[in-house]
């Protein structure tokens, strides 16, 4: 797969997502992030893939023990049913890996807690396969900040992709002239996205503000 070049981009029409073990478990002993940014980055990337039309694969590992996905997630898509798995590596489980092959597309982003473990076994995995993924790190979260760097810089030795929630919408988006999913990818941002969805709502405030008559 490209690294360089406009093909290396990711596009929505090619990208298929798999959001990896968001459950109260793994949040408890989060400690490489502020555990309500996580919550607050995989919400906004769900709701970003949902407003392009990106296949979103939502699974959990042992759920009875682990807790219930965040319902911030499952509340994005209210219909789908969670993968729920007993292997520690998704890539080894045939339910989900089955849906990402039937979607016939190639650019495969991953996220997920922990990301030592529960992505960065996956992700190996994959590439050893020969799949252009990608890992959306401030969606994940791990035990420690050296935790979550380790598996950054293996999954990087291995030829993943690393990018934010942020920069992959946009490079989603691409272009503001492409009206269908400006308007949803803006709401996200103002949900999600803290001081830019602030600072975009001053903006509109601004402009709607009337200039004060001269006395």
């Amino acid at each position: 797969m490209p690294k360089t070049g406009l093909d290396a981009l990711l596009r929505p029409e090619d990208s298929i997502l798999v959001l990896i073990d968001h459950q109260p478990y793994q949040l408890a002993n989060l400690n490489s992030h502020d555990p309500h940014a996580v919550v607050n980055n995989a919400t906004g990337l769900a709701k970003a893939a949902k407003a392009f039309g990106v296949p979103t694969i939502l699974t959990s590992v042992v759920e009875g023990r682990s807790g219930y996905i965040f319902p911030q997630i499952t509340d994005v898509f209210p219909n789908q049913k969670v993968i729920d798995r007993t292997l520690i590596n998704t890539w080894q489980d045939p339910k989900v890996v089955d849906v990402v092959k039937a979607s016939g597309r190639k650019q495969l982003i991953m996220a997920g807690l922990w990301i030592e473990v529960c992505v960065a076994m996956p992700v190996i995995q994959a590439l050893g396969e020969g799949w252009d993924v990608t890992v959306v790190t401030d969606a994940c979260g791990s035990v420690s900040v050296e935790a979550h760097q380790m598996a950054i810089q293996r999954m990087l030795a291995a030829g993943a992709n690393v990018i934010t929630w942020m920069a992959l919408t946009a490079e989603w988006q691409r272009d503001w002239a492409r009206m269908e999913t400006a308007g949803k990818v803006t709401d996200v941002l103002i949900q999600h996205a803290a001081g830019s969805g602030i600072a975009y709502l001053w903006e509109q405030q601004l402009l709607n503000t009337p200039v004060p008559a001269e006395a």
